[in-house]
């Protein structure tokens, strides 16, 4: 849990909070794996890589119009920005 909040850049709580509603939906599947069966396991599941694929649609979609509004050099050094940002 502690690698994925942090690739994600938040808080493990928060990350915790933020998968309870998924898990409960059925889009993530949650089981104890790996040495000792002390390391949680999250996995979609049909219904989430569905809803993933869902949201990437209007992910691109939403991107293309930022670029279209405000150009895609500016896009591409605001997303820089950004990247730089949450990588300190």
């Amino acid at each position: 849990m502690a690698e994925l909040a942090q690739a994600m850049v938040m808080e493990r709580t928060t990350l915790v909070r933020v998968l309870q509603p998924l898990l409960r939906a059925g889009l993530v599947l949650a089981k104890l794996g790996g040495p000792c069966q002390r390391r949680l396991q999250l996995t979609l599941t049909e219904g989430g890589q569905a809803k993933l694929a869902d949201a990437l649609r209007h992910w691109l979609a939403a991107q293309e119009e930022f670029e279209a509004k405000f150009g895609r050099r500016q896009a591409a050094r605001l997303r820089r920005e950004l990247f730089r940002l949450t990588s300190e």
